[in-house]
Order: C-alpha cells, then structure tokens, then sequence
C-alpha cells in the first residue's frame, strides 16, 4: 500500500563534547546486511530472528566485508517538509493482569483493556526454539476473537538466539490493537512478570480531564480517552487493530472538538491537514480523499472508484481547520487551509447545481446508524441527500465566517449568500413548515438545529420538541450513526430538553454508550453493538472494538454535565454553563487552555448549588447557573451559589 520498496533518507547531526560538530548522511558509501528482522508490517505484525543479530556492527573496526553496497533510488526531496507532528512513543508499560488457557490450549494473556502497542518479552531457551504472539481485542468462547481483524494476522514471532543469561525482545516496526495475547511456543513456564505490554502512540500533552458522580459515566470517559490515545498514532486512525488502520477523514471531523479538550493537539492535526491538502490534487477537482494519506486500499465498502466526494468526510478539509480555530485561536491555520477549504465547498457546488441539493449515489450518510444491518453498514434511517445537503451549508457558513477573519471580503460574502441558498434549499427540500422534516429521525433534527438550518425561534423549539419525542418513543436509546451522534444532545439541550440529553446518555439498553460500558467495553466500539448482548462478536465487517468517533459526545459531556466551555476562539472568554441533570451531585472538569488552567466544579449542598471556577490569567468568564442572572468573572477562584431544591434536580 505504501510503495513497492522501503527505503532511506536520513541525516544524524553529531555535536561533540569539544565544541566541534558532524554531519551523516545517506548516500552510496552505505551498506547493507541480513538483520533479525526478516518480516515487518502494521497488519502482518513483525517476524525477528536473533540468530541474524550481528553485535558490534556499529563498534569500530567491525568487519563489514560481506556486507553489500546500499541501491541509491531517486527521490524528489522537494515533497518533503518537516512534520510538526509531536513523535510516536511508548508512553505506559503495562503488566498482564490475568493469565488464562484457552479450551485449544493456547495460554492467553489479558491485559485488562483495549490497548495500541506490542509486547516486551523476557525469555530463556534453546536457539533456534520459535515463539508466536497473536493479538486480539476480545475473547469468545474463552479463545482469541480474531475474526474482527479480517486479513490482518496480527501475529508476531520471536526465535531465541539461546542466550543462558537471557533474551529481551520487543518488536520496533509494528502496533497492534489488543487487549488480549496468545502465546504459543513459551520454552518453560510462562511467568507473568516476563511479559509487559508497552502502549504507543503520539506523544501528545494531556490537557483535559472530567469526573463526576456516575462512575458509569466516568468509565465512559475512560473509554473516549484511551480510544484516543489509541487512534492518534502520528495520524488520526479509524482503529488500530483489522486490516485498514487509515485516517479516515469523518472520524477525525466528528471527534476533533473532544480531541481538542482532552489533549494539545494542535499541531498534530496541523500536520495532518498539511497531508490531507497534499492529498486533495488538481486532478481531484477539488475533493479530498476519504481517508489521508491517500493511498491504494481494499476495503469490503464499495467506494466508487476515483477520489468520491464524501459528506461529513471531505467536509473534514473544512470543519477541522475552524476547531483548531476555536480551541487554540489559531488563524494561521486557517490562513494555511483556506485554499483547500475553498476547493472542497467549492467542489460540492458543482457537484450539487443550481439547486444546491446533493448526496446522491453512495455516500456513508449516517454510517452505522444503529438500524444498519451487520453486512450493509452504510443503510441508514436518515437519508443521504438530507445528511449531505446539511453538511453543504455548514461548511459553506464556516467557509464566509473563515473568509471573513481573513478579510477576504468578496470571498465572504459569496460564501454566505451560498450557505443561505443552501439552507433555503435544504427546507425547501426537507421542511414541511412549523419545525417538521420530512424524515422522522433524530439524525435529521439533530444536523437541521445544530447547523442552524431552523432559525426562527419558534420553529427551532417545535424542531426541539419533535426530537425529544423521537428520543422519548424510541426508549431513551440513542437512534444515530456517525454523523448524528456528535450533535443529538446539543440539539436537544439547545432547545431545553436537557434532561431527554442526560436520559439518552444515561441508557444502558442497547444501542446505547452505557451498555458498551456494561459489557465491559475498555475502549468506544465502531458499532453500538459490537459485541451482542449475549456476549457473542457481532457478524458484520465492520466490527471494530475501538473505534472512537461515537466517543464525540464527550465534548458535550465537558461543556454541558462540567459546563467549561470556550465562549470566544483560544478561550479568550470562557462559557461556564453547567446543566446538572440524571441525579449526579457533582462534576467537574480541568483543561490547560492557551491561556493557562481553567477549572469547573459544581456539586449539590443541600438545596443550594455550589460552583467552583478557576479563571486563567488575561480570562474573563460568563457564569450561568440554572436560576440565577448570568454574572462575570475575570481571573482567579470563584465560588457561586444558587437555590437547587430537590424538585428540580
């Protein structure tokens, strides 16, 4: 998938202790030989013979006269520019915390939670004896579950050189996703303590947190957070354990506003978009990839061939530079991206015509709504042209608004009077009048109110009323893919049914957040029900146990259930609008702003709510309680109070 040959271009800059510097480079005066690495791949895993280690072949005088001239292959260096992308690392070391034998007789390590990484091995035996390491995120029948990895063999494979003293071994050019390890070939008995997981992935700066009185809900926290942490492994990935592994671009569109709060990830989705632009050639018409790097790949979905325009994916080029906007006040990533912004909107306007409604054909739509059956994971309740026609105006009305921080003028306004043609075609097409669409979904009133599609008050509150019902009548479970689910409790919450928000977020029925998390999820699953509810893996393709975009409502959690929100770009102001609900008598929430800490806490004192703010320096902060006149607060600790009387918890 990554080209036909590997190779390297590399230059180690040597400062010596005396002052004096060095320069290596590569070029034709290197050399090769046979390593222990003979087989190495993100979905093979790596196959390491240490019979083949050569000790002392970087020590002086080492004899390299077998050692062959390196091929030197053209390379146009002028594709290159350095990655702001913080490096991968192993950044945990993890013990095994049971150790089980499978009905086959397989020796099985559980490490007790989803994790991306490989094992570090201490082991003792006869040269030449070989060692297998399968991985696997879930068990069924007592055994590894592999059958969710598809091709990926996700095996690694270790011959013993025969050390008496020893032998350490992790593999260096593979992840695996995992939370399970079979081990076949252990010389001896296999003692725990020689075995730690070592979890990789972007070294990134943590910089949000949140808790609060539902542990249930805190575990689901744990899952966005370590989903994450898995996925963002120096590009945004889709999962980290089948054969796919791409930086599929609605994933990271959907979850990049709760990717922002939890870790610093400027600059990592800076790079990230450098590539996506890369991506988005000339001859592409304007339309990124779907996935970035762009690159060949067999996939059971039935993409159209060429580069197809995907609502809610493509829209990434669009949506993700104005988070990392908002999050960090950054401008200079939009001054960067605007050029690919303007390609892709200005894609969808051909693709849609004078009518300014599109999306038919394939498009992922609403993918995995939780209706879609296990072998047709894109057949949604709400249609495709609704979803797409939604996402034209939204990132049309991004687009004005980018237009006009850049002072671009006429682009601004040729933008917003294309975002109001679209949305008048959108309720022309999907609006029967009073606040009703004419598909009953939550998806479809949860895009229309949250893009802003309804704007007159009294059609948003009739729009409101009919989603909460629609929640209301399908038993409080959530009814929305990949698109929907993001938006469904703002919709709600923005249109005062804030307690239907905390209902569906609370639901432990399938499909539901909470029942991933009673079914002992670790990590947000691709699907809402990956795993059955009679323990069994579900049959479809799309079965992946750490998948985090359905993790997007995190973001909601910190900004509604902790109420720390940014009320200007970068946190300039703060919004701190806490909505307790679901009987929880406290949360909070920290993040490291740009500016420095800011902190949330309220909790219940009898009949009165108490609220601690931390403000940071240069900050001020709009304080809005339930009941009470908003107030302001500049920078330093506050505490408020207002009446909460049981009645109204």
């Amino acid at each position: 998938m990554y080209g036909e040959r590997t190779g390297l271009l590399a230059e180690l800059r040597i400062d010596y202790a005396d002052g004096s510097t060095d320069t290596v480079t590569t070029g034709p005066h290197w050399r090769w030989s046979i390593g222990p690495i003979l087989a190495t791949g993100l979905y093979e895993g790596e196959e390491y013979d240490a019979r083949h280690e050569q000790p002392g072949f970087s020590e002086p005088g080492f004899d390299d006269a077998t050692w062959q001239p390196a091929d030197i292959l053209d390379f146009d260096t002028t594709l290159l520019f350095p990655a702001d992308s913080p490096p991968v690392r192993r950044v945990e070391h993890l013990p095994p915390v049971a150790v089980t034998t499978s009905p086959s007789g397989r020796t099985i390590l559980d490490f007790g939670q989803n994790i991306v990484g490989r094992l570090r091995i201490r082991v003792r035996g006869e040269a030449g004896h070989a060692l297998r390491l399968r991985h696997a995120e879930v068990l069924q029948d007592g055994d590894l579950c592999t059958r969710p990895l598809r091709h990926a063999t996700a095996v690694d494979r270790y011959v013993l050189r025969g050390d008496p003293a020893g032998e350490e071994w992790e593999p260096r050019f593979t992840l695996h996703g995992f939370r399970y390890v079979g081990i076949e070939g252990w010389p001896g008995d296999l003692d725990a303590a020689d075995v730690t997981a070592a979890v990789v992935h972007s070294d990134l700066r943590r910089t949000g947190w949140f808790a609060c009185s539902d542990d249930s809900l805190n575990r689901l926290h744990d899952n966005v957070v370590r989903g994450m942490r898995g996925n963002f492994a120096d590009v945004p990935t889709d999962c980290p354990q089948r054969d796919e592994r791409l930086g599929w671009t609605g994933d990271v569109q959907v979850f990049a506003p709760t990717a922002a709060f939890l870790y610093d990830v400027q600059d990592f989705l800076r790079s990230w978009l450098r590539d996506l632009t890369a991506d988005q050639s000339d001859d592409a018409e304007g339309v990124p990839p779907v996935f970035s790097p762009d690159i060949p790949v067999i996939t059971p979905v039935p993409l159209p061939p060429g580069n197809p325009p995907m609502a809610g994916w493509c829209d990434a080029a669009v949506v993700v530079p104005w988070v990392l906007h908002q999050r960090y006040g950054d401008t200079d990533v939009l001054r960067a991206q605007y050029p690919s912004m303007c390609a892709w909107v200005d894609a969808v306007d051909r693709l849609a015509g004078p009518d300014h409604v599109w999306g038919e054909g394939f498009q992922f739509g609403d993918w995995l709504d939780p209706t879609a059956p296990a072998d047709d994971p894109g057949r949604a309740t709400t249609s495709s042209t609704l979803v797409a026609t939604a996402y034209f105006a939204h990132s049309a009305r991004l687009l004005a608004r980018t237009a006009g921080l850049l002072d671009a003028g006429s682009d601004a306004a040729h933008y917003q009077a294309l975002a109001d043609s679209v949305r008048d075609a959108f309720r022309s097409r999907f609006h029967t009048g009073g606040g009703r669409l004419t598909e009953q979904t939550q998806t479809a009133y949860a895009l229309a109110l949250c893009f802003r599609l309804l704007e007159d008050d009294a059609e948003r509150a009739e729009a409101g009323r009919r989603l909460a019902d629609l929640v209301a009548r399908g038993g409080h479970r959530i009814g929305t893919g990949f698109l929907g689910t993001p938006l469904v409790c703002d919709a709600l919450t923005d249109t005062g049914h804030v307690d239907t928000a905390y209902r569906l977020l609370t639901q432990r029925s399938c499909p539901s957040w909470l029942y991933q998390v009673d079914m002992g999820a670790t990590t947000i699953w691709e699907r809402w029900d990956s795993m059955l509810p009679d323990g069994t893996v579900n049959p479809g393709e799309m079965t992946s146990f750490n998948h985090y975009a359905l993790g997007a409502v995190a973001d909601w959690m910190h900004r509604t259930v902790a109420g720390l929100a940014p009320a200007e770009p970068g946190y300039r102001r703060l919004l701190v609008r806490p909505r307790p609900g679901a009987g929880l008598t406290w949360a909070k929430a920290e993040h490291d702003t740009p500016h420095g800490r800011a902190e949330t806490h309220w909790r219940r004192e009898g009949d009165t709510l108490r609220l601690d703010v931390l403000v940071p320096p240069h900050v001020t902060a709009r304080i809005e309680l339930p009941g009470a006149e908003p107030v302001e607060a500049g920078p330093g600790r506050h505490a408020f109070f207002t009446p909460y009387p049981a009645a109204t918890r």
